[in-house]
Formats: structure tokens, C-alpha cells, sequence
């Protein structure tokens, strides 16, 4: 299963994007040309900065998902039902996301540009400025990420050993001293996990931009993903051998970081 999901379609776009073809002809060997074309393309680089300011800001998620665990790992009153409404973001679809979220920012009706309005006197539309869009996009997808990396470490702070807490309180730890001595190294491997997930989430980024802006305004909220959809699979695409050495390119950036993840793994193990 591995082999014929993975493995081969991953050396068949290798193999597509040294072609020039539009998914139904012959396909016509051109080498390098596409690669050397996607060096020259304006909306190649927006597409990698904007990968990258998304690597950056969703590695929010995991401090941000470690802040409410914490919270959530409480025995109050009413506690079942904060945990329920925490974990509400993470099972709706991404295209439910990002239809809230783009109603959200509406500058008629959107709760977000009201209170914009409201502070500053001014409507802001946020999907459609160009200095904006990207990060309006980012938020939407820190909410159920957010959520994710929750799950995560409410599932390692139940498995944190009592007792070692108990000792550091005797011993006169509390507070930010006991978590970043005590917890966080317990929770280490809920770390390792979220930070996994977050980056390839981060770098796989197409659902919400596909439904928010495809791409726009002007292809300033374009990513990798996306550009490489709609230059081969959009109702419009046809360079299903171009679409495939931007797919190659995105897969190499996340086998730098995929390998980092595994040796760090590997290397853990051996010293375990």
C-alpha cells in the first residue's frame, strides 16, 4: 500500500515535471526547462514567502494549544463543557473554517470589522488588501490547529507522573519554575508530535486559501500548494508537467524538515 500511494506517484511527478504535458497528450521531454521557469516566476516566490510566513506564525499553535491544556486541566465546575467547546475547532471541516472566517472578516456585516470600525473609525477589508490577506488566512487556520496541539498535550498531561510534582512542589518549585522544569520535560514527546504536525500542516496549506481567497487578491495569498493546483488541476490548467516541479519542489522542503524530525526521533531512541 505504501509503495503504490506513496512511493510511485511520488517518482511519477518527479518524472512528469521533466515534461511538457497537459494531462491527456503525449508527453514531450524538455528536461530542466520548467525548473528554470519556475526560477523566473514572480508568483513562485510569493507563493515560498508566503509558505514561509506561514511555517513561522502557525508554529503558534503549539504554545498557544499548551496555554489552554493547561487551563483545561483543571477539576472545576463546568470543566467537561470548556474542554467540549476548545475541541469544537478541530473536528469541523477547514471549508467550514474558512467560510466563518470570511464571514468573520466581512467589512459589511463581519464581527471583525465592526470592532475594527469601532476602535479605528474605519472599515478594513482583510481579505481583499494585499497587505493583510495572508495573515487574515494564517489566523483562520491557528483556531483548529490550535485546538489539535490542545488534544495533544491534555493527552500528555494525563500521563505526567504525580509524584515528581508533588517532590518539586516540596521542594519549593511553583509556578512558571515548576513547568519549565517539572512538566514540560514529561510532556516532550506531545511536543515533538505537535511540532511535526504543525510544520507539514503549515506547508500543505491549500483548503483554507482555496476558500477564502483562491489565491488572491492578485496572487498576493498564494502558496506552493495552490499554485501548483492551479497550474495543473484548476478549471484553467494545463501544465500538469509545470504543476508537478512546483509539487517537487514543496516535497523537498518538507524532506529537510521531515528528516530533521526523524533523526531527532532516532536519536532520542538510541539514547533512551
Amino acid at each position: 500500500m505504501f509503495l503504490l500511494y506513496v512511493l510511485i506517484p511520488i517518482v511519477q511527478s518527479v518524472w512528469i515535471s521533466f515534461h511538457d504535458w497537459d494531462g491527456l497528450g503525449e508527453k514531450v521531454w524538455i528536461g530542466i526547462e520548467n525548473y528554470v521557469e519556475l526560477l523566473d516566476d514572480d508568483t513562485f516566490y510569493v507563493s515560498l514567502k508566503n509558505n514561509v510566513l506561514w511555517l513561522l506564525l502557525y508554529l503558534l499553535a503549539i504554545p498557544g494549544g499548551l496555554a489552554v491544556a493547561l487551563f483545561l486541566n483543571q477539576t472545576v465546575f463546568g470543566i467537561r463543557l470548556y474542554k467540549s467547546l476548545f475541541f469544537f475547532p478541530f473536528v469541523i471541516s477547514q471549508v467550514v473554517v474558512g467560510l466563518m472566517f470570511t464571514w468573520f472578516y466581512a467589512p459589511d456585516f463581519g464581527l471583525f470589522s465592526a470592532l475594527i470600525e469601532w476602535l479605528t473609525g474605519e472599515q478594513v477589508a482583510i481579505l481583499a488588501d494585499e497587505r493583510f490577506v495572508t495573515y487574515g488566512i494564517i489566523v483562520a487556520g491557528l483556531w483548529p490547529q490550535t485546538a489539535y496541539c490542545m488534544i495533544l498535550y491534555l493527552t500528555g498531561l494525563n500521563n505526567i507522573n504525580p509524584e515528581q510534582v508533588e517532590a518539586a512542589r516540596m521542594d519549593g518549585a511553583k509556578g512558571l519554575k515548576l513547568l519549565w522544569h517539572v512538566i514540560l520535560p514529561q510532556l516532550a514527546p506531545a511536543s515533538f508530535i505537535a511540532l511535526v504536525v504543525t510544520v507539514i500542516g503549515s506547508l500543505r496549506s491549500f483548503d483554507l486559501v482555496s476558500i477564502m481567497t483562491a489565491g488572491g487578491p492578485y496572487g498576493s495569498s498564494q502558496v506552493l500548494s495552490y499554485f501548483m493546483y492551479e497550474q495543473a488541476l484548476s478549471e484553467y490548467g494545463f501544465r500538469m508537467g509545470y504543476g508537478a516541479a512546483i509539487a517537487v519542489v514543496l516535497f523537498l522542503i518538507m524532506m529537510v524538515f521531515i528528516t530533521v524530525f526523524i533523526v531527532r526521533m532516532l536519536s532520542q531512541e538510541r539514547n533512551g
